[in-house]
């Protein structure tokens, strides 16, 4: 894929040529960000141009019904948004190198499910999906699309999209939320939270563990719309560094691997992947 119209295409086009030596030949594992989903019309918390924002810690959530009112209005109107997005080329490009045995798996730390959505195999989600709801007093799981209908059911007119705005993590701002019904757990009447790690959280440790063993396994890590700023992903770089393997980094902006990148490419992803997708399939 030839990029054009872009005054700074031959540079980028070289880093690409660069970034396609390092990785031909290599199982490739890949840990994408936020960054990731932007063409799939989910914003990005750090890009160029993001609100600034107080997400919702764990401890606001668990004490406090007024802050899981909140949190649900804003959690249902959003996850609704992530449900009606799509894949964008860029997901289907790495499910693509995974089928044909380049890519051995994606380590992501976004929740809008669009690479499983995409026919991603091997995928772990460091910071859980929204299309799962889990009860933190029992732990029984239910799908995010069940505990929507009741939602629905329970609160007449919830949805306005004109009136909120969408956030990375699949929340929203919402006004209006005291008379929301929040939605109880059916097993144990517990508080119900959708499967996503909140700040104030730690990512299981199985979870990174598997995410662990997979850059482990691999020759190779790229790392696609990431700023690296959450612990989960710098540990994952910390780990290829270590063990000598080659880094490529694809992101707008700066990241906190930039210096540990062998090659970074300042760049959207979904046409970066394409064109690294193109050349490696030519190898």
């Amino acid at each position: 894929m030839e990029l054009v119209d872009d005054p700074a295409a031959p540079e980028t086009d070289v880093l690409i040529e660069q970034a396609v030596d390092v990785l031909r030949g290599a199982r490739i594992a890949v840990l994408t960000g936020a960054g990731m989903s932007t063409d799939s019309g989910i914003p990005d918390y750090r890009g160029e141009g993001a609100p600034k924002r107080n997400p919702m810690t764990f401890d606001q959530f668990r004490s406090s019904e007024s802050f899981r009112k909140r949190y649900w209005a804003g959690s249902h109107v959003g996850w609704r948004m992530f449900d009606a997005s799509a894949p964008n080329r860029g997901h289907r490009v790495l499910a693509e190198l995974e089928a044909a045995g380049v890519v051995s798996g994606i380590v992501t730390q976004n929740v809008d499910g669009l690479h499983a959505r995409a026919g991603t195999r091997r995928l772990v989600d460091l910071h859980g999906s929204v299309d799962r709801v889990r009860c933190l007093q029992c732990g029984q799981m239910f799908a995010r699309v069940d505990i929507a209908h009741r939602m629905e059911e329970e609160n007449p007119g919830l949805e306005r999209p004109e009136f909120v705005q969408l956030n990375p993590d699949g929340d929203a701002e919402v006004a209006d939320f005291d008379s929301f019904r929040i939605p109880a757990c059916t097993v144990c009447g517990g508080v119900l939270k959708p499967d996503v790690v909140f700040f104030g959280e730690f990512v299981p440790v199985e979870k990174f563990a598997e995410a662990r063993a997979m850059v482990n396994a691999s020759d190779a890590l790229l790392i696609a719309g990431s700023s690296l700023v959450v612990n989960s992903g710098i540990r994952l770089l910390e780990q290829a560094r270590r063990r000598r393997l080659p880094i490529v980094i694809i992101n707008r902006g700066l990241t906190k691997g930039d210096r540990r990148a062998v090659v970074k490419i300042d760049a959207g992803t979904t046409e970066t992947l394409e064109a690294i997708a193109t050349a490696l399939r030519g190898s």
